[in-house]
Formats: structure tokens, C-alpha cells, sequence
């Protein structure tokens, strides 16, 4: 659907129909067949395949008889961090390295007065 921003809202649903119309009988399924499997009436099926308007949970329930759904995830990708929020999550990078310390040489107990 590239270069389909100016299409019309119509126009859209008719290509849309026209593709999910070709995977169903790629797959060999009737529109019968397909409304069963995902759960829609078969007035459904016809509805979108003829470029129609339908509610969006029985578009993804056709979508999901028609193993299409990962196809989602290129129409609304997971939204990336910003650059602030990133390197909120990376947290604070090391400027020097330390030197390694040596354990204090344990000294016994001081006391009050005691100054031998």
C-alpha cells in the first residue's frame, strides 16, 4: 500500500478486501469456510472482501484464520525509545577506571587514653 496516503478511505478498504480476498483462495478456503474459522458471519467475510466497512475485532479475527496477524507488527511497529529516555536506561558510563584499593590492615581495638 505505498503511496496510499491520498487514497481515499474507500479505496483503501477495497484493496484491502482484494488482498484478504486473495490469501483466502491462495489458502483454498470458501468465504464460508474462512467466516467459520474466524468466528464472523459469512455476510462479514463478504462485506470486506467486497471493500466494505467492518468492526475492527472481526477484521482481526479474520486476519487471525488467515495466519496474517504478524502482519501487524509492520502496520503499527512497537514505538522505539527517545534518545533521552535511552540513555536514561543505559545509566551512567564510566569515565576512569580505580585503582585497586588494598584491605586495611586490621589494628586492634582502640580505647580511650590508650595512646601507646
Amino acid at each position: 500500500m505505498h503511496g496510499k496516503s491520498s487514497a481515499s478511505d474507500a479505496r483503501l478498504l477495497q484493496i484491502l478486501g482484494e488482498r484478504i480476498s486473495q490469501r483466502r483462495l491462495q489458502r483454498n478456503r470458501s468465504q464460508a469456510h474462512l467466516a467459520t474459522e474466524a468466528g464472523v458471519s459469512k455476510r462479514t467475510v463478504e462485506r470486506v472482501e467486497a471493500g466494505g466497512s467492518i468492526q475492527l475485532s472481526n477484521f482481526i479475527r479474520i486476519l487471525r484464520a488467515l495466519d496474517l496477524l504478524d502482519g501487524l507488527d509492520a502496520l503499527l511497529p512497537e514505538p522505539l525509545p527517545s534518545p533521552l529516555q535511552q540513555l536514561k536506561l543505559q545509566g551512567r558510563k564510566r569515565q576512569r577506571a580505580s585503582s585497586v584499593r588494598e584491605p586495611e590492615a586490621a589494628s586492634k581495638a582502640w580505647t580511650w587514653n590508650d595512646e601507646s
